[in-house]
C-alpha cells in the first residue's frame, strides 16, 4: 500500500515538473534571462565572458534606447518652450523698439517746435509794413514804356523789414486781359533783387502782351497775395506801373502816311470845328459894331 502511494507521488511530481517547464513567463517579466544567473566557475573561464557580455548588451541597449526616447521627448517638449521664450523676447524687443521710435518722434517734434518758436521775432505793432523801393527804373522817373519782345530789367530793394522773408514771388499783371506773367517764382530772398524779363511771346508762355499799362507785384511767397500787411513784414507791393507797346509796321508817304502833329494832317471834323469857331467870331464882331454904331459910340 505504501509502495502504491509512493508511485503516485512520484508520478504527480513528474507531471508538475513537466507542466511547470512548459508554462509561459508572466507578462510582467520582460527579460527572464536577467533572473537567471549563470554558474560562476572557480577557474573563471574566459569563455563565459562573451556570453555574459552578449546577454548584458541587449539590456543596456534597451535602456539606452529608452533613455534616448525620453531625452528626445523632453527635447521636443522643451523646443516649443524655447521657441515661445524666443518669440516672447522678440515681441518684447519689438515693443521696446516701437516705444523707442515713438519717443524719438516725440523728441524730434518737440525740437522742431522749439526751433520754430525760436525763429519767431517780436515786432513793434507801431512799425510800418515792409515795402519795395524801385531802383531800375527809378521811382522818381516818369512812366516807363517798353517795347514788346525786348528784355526788360527790374531791380529793387526792400524797406522797413524787421522780419526777412525766406522766399519771394514777383509777377506782372495786366488788367485789360486779366493775365499775369511770372518773373520770380519762390526765389531766395536777397537784399537787392534784379530780374531780366524776356517779353517775347514764346518766352512768356501765356497770353500775348498788349499795348497797355502793366503793374509789377512783389510779395512774400509764404503768404497769400491778399494777406493783410503786418508791421515789419513784407507786404504785397503793387505801386509800380509801366507801359508796353507793340511797334506798328512801316508805312511810307506814298502809301498814305500822314504826320499826326503836322498842320496838313487836319481831319475833316477838325476843319469843320475851326470854320464854326471863325464864323462865330466874325458874327460877334459885326454884331457888336452894328449895335455900337447905332448909338453913335464909334463916331
Amino acid at each position: 500500500m505504501r509502495l502504491l502511494n509512493l508511485d503516485r507521488l512520484v508520478l504527480a511530481l513528474f507531471l508538475f515538473a513537466s507542466v511547470s517547464s512548459a508554462w509561459p513567463w508572466p507578462p510582467s517579466i520582460q527579460n527572464p534571462e536577467g533572473l537567471i544567473h549563470p554558474r560562476q566557475e572557480s577557474n573563471k573561464n574566459s569563455d563565459n565572458s562573451p556570453a555574459e557580455t552578449g546577454r548584458a548588451q541587449p539590456t543596456r541597449t534597451g535602456n539606452a534606447a529608452k533613455t534616448a526616447a525620453e531625452t528626445a521627448e523632453a527635447s521636443g517638449t522643451a523646443a516649443p518652450s524655447s521657441n515661445a521664450a524666443a518669440n516672447t523676447r522678440s515681441g518684447t524687443t519689438k515693443a521696446s523698439n516701437t516705444r523707442s521710435g515713438t519717443t524719438n518722434a516725440a523728441k524730434t517734434g518737440a525740437e522742431k517746435t522749439k526751433a520754430t518758436a525760436t525763429k519767431t521775432t517780436s515786432v513793434d505793432a507801431r512799425l510800418p509794413p515792409g515795402g519795395v523801393n524801385m531802383i531800375t527804373p527809378s521811382a522818381l522817373a516818369l512812366t516807363s514804356y517798353y517795347k514788346v519782345s525786348d528784355y526788360v530789367t527790374f531791380a529793387w530793394n526792400y524797406t522797413s523789414l524787421s522780419v526777412t522773408p525766406s522766399r519771394v514771388n514777383a509777377f506782372v499783371s495786366c488788367a485789360s486781359n486779366s493775365a499775369t506773367y511770372t518773373i520770380l517764382n519762390n526765389a531766395t530772398f536777397e537784399p537787392t533783387a534784379k530780374v531780366i524779363w524776356d517779353t517775347k511771346p514764346e518766352a512768356s508762355g501765356t497770353a500775348p502782351l498788349l499795348t497797355e499799362t502793366y503793374t509789377l507785384i512783389v510779395y512774400d511767397a509764404s503768404k497769400d497775395l491778399t494777406a493783410i500787411p503786418q508791421a515789419g513784414h513784407l507786404g504785397p507791393y503793387k505801386q509800380f506801373a509801366f507801359g508796353m507797346y507793340t511797334p506798328q509796321p512801316y508805312t511810307g508817304l506814298s502809301d498814305g502816311w500822314r504826320c499826326a502833329t503836322c498842320s496838313g494832317a487836319m481831319s475833316s471834323m477838325e476843319l469843320h470845328t475851326l470854320k464854326f469857331m471863325l464864323g462865330t467870331c466874325i458874327i460877334t464882331v459885326l454884331s457888336f459894331t452894328w449895335f455900337a454904331g447905332g448909338f453913335g459910340a464909334l463916331f
